[in-house]
């Protein structure tokens, strides 16, 4: 009882796309791959940030006077 057997995923399936149409799904499928496929592609260069060269920030130079004039 706890688990679903074929027959009750081919019915929930049945209905998701009489509900939804398989135009709507295959939107979605195509929607969730280029997510997929863009969540890999940033993995792989945030993995491969590290071993480049680190930009460092230029220096800022001041020249804040500590006298005081009255």
């Amino acid at each position: 009882m706890g688990s679903f057997s074929i027959w009750h995923w081919l019915i929930v399936l049945l209905i998701v796309v009489m509900v939804f149409g398989t135009k709507k799904l295959r939107n979605m499928g195509g929607d969730l791959g280029g997510a997929v496929k863009g969540f890999k592609d940033g993995m792989r260069d945030g993995a491969a940030g590290p071993d480049e060269k680190a930009v460092t920030p230029a220096q800022v130079t001041t020249n804040a006077s500590s006298e005081k004039t009255t």
